[in-house]
């Protein structure tokens, strides 16, 4: 499965970037990235004896007494997708049930069919038994809620939006009795710069994770909160570096971003900067891109804002744009409390001393955590290296995709005692 997966690499990318505008390279580590996550479940599962532990034994006088905890796979497991990551966010979780022993129904987001299809041929060219992998494809008002309320599923992973994702954890509740849910939900992801930051890295860092696929990450950093002393330098050098992005067809390699995934996001892309200019200053952007061949599809510009007011709905809503929020703050103590202020826990990122960033990651109230990384501060997890899941309104079960304690999510315990 995983080799197939990396011999249709470019065919499944190219037809991941015509479907999402999402571009070459970025298409390109999503679909690898699923190879890996479900390499990874494998080695999990093989490194874990198949998550059959002996237990003790009980002191039983002329009997012979043996227990062993077992973690079975619950039976059928649904798996709904989003748009912005098709393939590694329908492969992985559905890998991971796969591999834990459950069968799979595959619904992927309905922007994004093709790259789902393709995904469930790799699963069945591997040979997996007829009915062990289904893919289904609707919307979300019609066949998602029949996957949700059917009494046959017996568990679902959802990775999107808050809303979607808390209305799913509510309604799989109200079944005949408890079933997992694992939601991936949303998030509102904030960089921290101090003034003793290295300002290149974090311009750099910054700028990848607030614009790489036109911020429609759930992990795409769209707030930022620096030190007095430095925001003007940092404001400098992210301009210099939005000033360098190529906006276009994101299937030509000289292109980094693409447009928005639809006329929807377009829309709210004019709608959300028009309520940010009546409030704060449009550093650069701020507008739809409509000359020549982006005429032909829907381009926005990478924005930056400042001085939006603390108290505006914006810093605590998940755009989902390109549109990036900028604050000066008088301390480090006063940047943690606005980032936290939040019902999102994803990801975050700090620039600054080391002994800074150990107090980062101790007062921080997220999932995934970065200290002074120019390649993303707040994206770019990778399996087996940046477990990645979300804390309070960002995730439902406290464990992350890639890391050591996400597949026996997929499984429940079953307690075994045999005398003799």
């Amino acid at each position: 499965m995983v080799g197939l997966i990396e011999k249709r690499v470019y065919e499944i990318s190219a037809a991941l970037s015509l479907e999402v505008g999402k571009n070459r390279m970025e298409c390109l580590g999503d679909v690898q990235e699923t190879a890996d996550l479900i390499a990874y479940y494998c080695e999990a599962m093989e490194r874990n004896n198949g998550f059959i532990r002996p237990m003790g034994r009980d002191p039983l006088k002329g009997y012979k007494a043996t227990n062993v905890s077992v973690l079975r796979p619950h039976g059928v497991w649904v798996v709904i997708s989003p748009f912005n990551f098709p393939a590694s966010l329908s492969g992985g979780p559905a890998g991971a049930a796969l591999v834990a022993g459950n069968t799979v129904v595959l619904k992927p987001a309905t922007d994004t069919p093709w790259t789902g299809a393709l995904l469930a041929r790799c699963f069945i060219d591997a040979g997996l038994p007829d009915g062990v992998v289904n893919f289904v494809t609707g919307p979300g008002g019609t066949l998602g809620e029949a996957l949700i309320g059917s009494p046959q599923v017996d568990g679902i992973t959802f990775t999107g939006s808050y809303d979607v994702g808390m209305h799913i954890y509510r309604a799989f509740a109200g079944g005949r009795y408890p079933r997992p849910c694992i939601a991936e939900m949303g998030g509102k992801n904030a960089a921290i710069v101090s003034r003793r930051a290295d300002l290149d890295r974090a311009a750099i860092g910054i700028l990848r994770s607030a614009y790489g696929l036109q911020g429609q990450k759930c992990s795409a950093c769209s707030r930022i909160f620096v030190e007095k002393p430095v925001k003007e330098p940092l404001a400098g050098k992210l301009l210099d570096l939005i000033g360098k992005i190529s906006v276009g067809d994101p299937t030509l390699r000289e292109n980094w971003m693409g447009p928005v995934v639809n006329r929807k996001a377009y829309d709210d892309f004019a709608s959300y900067v028009e309520e940010l200019r009546r409030v704060g200053t449009i550093l650069t952007g701020g507008r739809q891109l409509a000359e020549g061949e982006l005429s032909r599809g829907y381009f926005c510009a990478p924005t930056l804002v400042d001085g939006v007011p603390p108290d505006h709905r914006l810093w605590k809503h998940e755009m989902f744009l390109p549109i990036v929020l900028l604050a000066a703050v008088d301390s480090l103590e006063q940047a943690m409390q606005r980032a936290n202020d939040m019902d999102y826990g994803l990801t975050a990122g700090f620039y600054g001393s080391k002994k800074e960033g150990d107090w980062f990651f101790d007062k921080i109230e997220v999932g995934v955590a970065y200290v002074n990384r120019p390649q993303g501060a707040t994206t770019g997890a990778w399996p087996g290296y940046q477990p990645f899941g979300g804390w309070k309104g960002s995730g439902s079960s406290g464990k992350n995709g890639g890391g050591p304690y996400y597949l026996p999510l997929y499984m429940h315990e079953q307690s075994q005692t045999l005398i003799e």
